[in-house]
């Protein structure tokens, strides 16, 4: 099917009448047909001269769509005949071989398992064009009633419109285009979502739980905010001469390196000193590899973690589950309360900037305040004495007169 343009039509006399002949297409077929309209009487009442039986016929044929893109791309949709199933596959290999914003594989595996689990048994069959509105309604009751959470059901339904826009034309315009009505679908307000976070006491308590390297990937989940992914990636050459800062530049999913979360995740970390000073020893002589690995030198199962380590010692603790997020929580909920800048905070966090005054700070580039931001804020939480004599190591910190002094 090829882009239509514009007709006049042709305007024939039949019997005692005018009428206009032009061309529309039609469901199920690839040409399009021609279809005949009753213009006026050759004479008496309701006649038209000649320029006036053109004008009508032009009127028509607008009236009738039969140029206009919507109906082209409702029948190209309808007679390509492509099913959603069929139009996620197609969408799923684009996402993975797209140069803008190329998706990382945890989130093309999130959307697999969408599709093998709810949408393409729901939805697989169905065409296209017959996604709408009302289908979204039915598969939001058959979600809601089989309880999937809200926050689940928006992310579902979220998929299906991001599949059902992904059908476009050679000139990359939606051929089914949807105005979606999510107070018609009934979408799930979300509300009291789960969030869990630590306090300072309870990394404390963690921390000196923790055995081996554990000590001390809870103590940097927790005293920077890193991404468990960006923290298994660490390299030692990513670790400053003197462990005062760390370098992201990539991050470790299901065993395998890849590029952070986002272009705002390739940053510097800067260290408190208490925790410099833990980093600092744990590397000891290290040249090269990576910070935390397993005996053969591969990066540690974020799982394996989990399950192994934090979630024992956290049912030993009495402190119902938690994942590595708690961390990055508990680190952004630190910063605010220590009002660190907030164009630095999501400096250090990963975040990109909200507004257009963050683009002319240059508060990510001057290294020595960032340090001494570090060290004012600290941790929060204790880290355990590197011997029996040894005091345990708390955050140090200062006034905040002392701090600008010191900037100035």
């Amino acid at each position: 099917m090829s882009r239509r343009s514009g007709q006049s039509g042709y305007v024939e006399k039949k019997g005692n009448a005018f009428y206009v002949r032009f061309r529309i297409d039609v469901l199920g077929q690839e040409k399009r047909a021609y279809t005949s309209v009753r213009l006026c009487p050759v004479s008496g009442p309701g006649s038209m001269t000649k320029p006036e039986r053109a004008r009508r016929a032009k009127e028509i044929i607008a009236e009738s769509g039969a140029d206009s893109p919507e109906l082209f791309n409702r029948v190209q949709v309808v007679n390509l005949g492509v099913t959603f199933q069929q139009q996620a596959e197609w969408w799923l290999r684009y996402m993975q071989k797209r140069k803008r914003k190329p998706i990382k594989p945890a989130t093309m595996k999130g959307w697999e398992n969408q599709l093998k689990k709810w949408l393409n048994p729901n939805l697989g069959d169905i065409p296209v064009t017959d996604i709408n509105n009302r289908t979204l309604k039915e598969l939001v009751s058959k979600m809601t009633d089989e309880g999937l959470s809200p926050q689940t059901i928006h992310t579902y339904v979220k998929t299906v419109k991001m599949v059902v826009a992904s059908a476009v034309n050679e000139d990359g315009e939606e051929l089914y285009p949807r105005k979606w009505n999510n107070e018609f679908i009934d979408l799930p307000e979300i509300r009291d979502q789960r969030t869990p976070s630590f306090t300072g006491e309870e990394l404390t308590q963690i921390v000196a739980s923790a055995k081996g390297q554990f000590r001390l990937l809870y103590a940097l989940l927790g005293g920077t905010g890193l991404r468990i992914g960006e923290a298994a990636g660490l390299e030692i050459q990513d670790v400053s001469p003197d462990a005062s800062t760390i370098r992201i530049r990539q991050s470790v999913w299901n065993g395998q390196k890849q590029t952070p979360k986002t272009h705002s995740a390739l940053r510097e970390v800067d260290l408190c000193p208490s925790l410099t000073a833990m980093l600092k020893v744990f590397v000891g002589e290290r040249k090269s590899g990576l910070l935390f690995q397993t005996k053969n030198g591969k990066p540690i199962s974020q799982t394996n973690t989990v399950r192994r380590s934090l979630h024992p010692i956290l049912k030993k603790m009495g402190r119902a589950k938690a994942g590595f997020h708690s961390f990055r929580r508990y680190r952004v909920t630190h910063l605010r309360k220590n009002r660190v800048p907030e164009d630095l905070l999501r400096f250090w966090i990963g975040h990109a900037g909200k507004s257009v005054t963050d683009g002319y700070s240059m508060v990510k580039g001057d290294v020595a305040f960032r340090q001494l931001c570090a060290a004012n804020v600290g941790l929060g939480f204790e880290l355990p004495a590197t011997n029996s004599s040894d005091k345990p190591a708390v955050a140090p910190s200062c006034t905040q007169s002392e701090l600008l002094s010191s900037v100035a």
